[in-house]
């Protein structure tokens, strides 16, 4: 109520303490407390505003990421994917060659059948008619050659790493015999086959014939 520009400053000055009293009450209401312990070992309420936390978060982080890095170096993407298609390709080749074993077993045990049950019979038989060696050319000789591989390749890979299994060194070391054996083998095929078909018409020969298959069943 003062008159004149006295009263008008003071009313101005009151206004403005009254805004200042409002707000600090209004942020303490709705301003989050943090609970802290000073350096000094005073106990007292830090309030922080939410972008103040925020802030502090991001800083940590920062400060966290090097020693992260340091102390568990990633791999790069690339390295891995390197590693990934190795294992898989060294994982592959590991079954490719023991189908390649397996193969050449059951091929060296269905020969051995063949000459023990077929072969062997036929000639203590000793059918004037029958030609043994026309009928299966060399095979004998087939058998000895796969047998032979097979060795190579089980000395190749028993007891040795699957990157130190060298595979194609055995098919070079024996590349001149197979060729050589396979040659005689498939000169004879088609003539073998015809004098097959010649034996079938004969009705002693077919039933001495059918007397080794049965054996081989």
């Amino acid at each position: 109520d003062c008159p004149g520009k006295e009263g008008t400053g003071a009313r101005k000055r009151n206004l403005t303490l009254l805004r200042n009293k409002l707000y600090l009450g209004q942020r303490r209401r709705t301003e989050p407390v943090v609970e802290s312990t000073t350096t000094t070992g005073d106990h007292g309420n830090l309030r922080r505003s939410q972008s103040d936390r925020t802030e502090y978060s991001q800083k940590l982080q920062e400060k966290m990421a090097p020693q992260a890095v340091s102390s568990t170096p990633a791999t790069p993407p690339q390295e891995n994917e390197e590693e990934e298609v190795s294992r898989r390709m060294m994982a592959k080749r590991v079954k490719i060659i023991e189908e390649l074993l397996q193969t050449e077993k059951g091929y060296i045990s269905d020969l051995d059948l063949c000459i023990k049950e077929v072969i062997q019979p036929l000639r203590e038989k000793q059918i004037a008619r029958l030609d043994v060696d026309g009928l299966f050319s060399n095979i004998e000789l087939v058998h000895q050659l796969s047998a032979k591989l097979l060795s190579l390749l089980e000395e190749a890979t028993t007891d040795v790493e699957p990157p130190m299994q060298i595979i194609g060194e055995v098919f070079l070391q024996i590349k001149g015999p197979l060729e050589d054996t396979y040659k005689i083998y498939c000169y004879h095929h088609d003539d073998a086959h015809t004098m097959l078909e010649y034996y079938e018409k004969d009705e002693e020969l077919k039933q001495h014939l059918r007397e080794c298959v049965q054996s081989l069943k």
